[in-house]
């Protein structure tokens, strides 16, 4: 997940990340990883032919709690400071602040059209 400008991760945030894992994985034959959240497991939904993980599905708890339920796309991006200031000087919001995420650091953006999406720096 390093190339700017390429979505490189989706994540699902549901109240019942079992049940959502269950659906994708009977619906659309991916199999599953459990990701150790420290007292609970989120997903690592993967493709059942070659096992590379394509999409997670995440508790809305945890480190997860402030972020909108629903499919949520991360974009590579070279900075997210200034990405995040360009979101805002253009009509967009910032929904979840700048912080660490998988040896980087993302924020959740809303579009003036009013759709989410993460904003990822390697």
């Amino acid at each position: 997940m390093s190339e700017i400008g390429q979505v490189g991760w989706i994540d699902m945030t549901t109240e019942d990340a079992p049940g959502v894992r269950d659906f994708y994985k009977a619906v659309v034959g991916w199999e599953t990883d459990d990701v150790d959240m420290g007292g609970y497991a989120d997903y690592v939904m993967k493709m059942p032919a070659t096992g590379d993980g394509v999409a997670g599905v995440c508790h809305a708890k945890g480190s997860n709690a402030d972020l909108p339920t629903g499919w949520l796309i991360y974009i590579v991006v070279e900075d997210v400071e200034k990405s995040a200031a360009a979101c805002t000087a253009n009509g967009g919001k910032i929904v979840v602040e700048i912080r660490g995420l998988a040896g980087g650091r993302f924020c959740v953006v809303e579009d003036p059209g009013g759709s989410v999406a993460g904003l990822y720096q390697p």
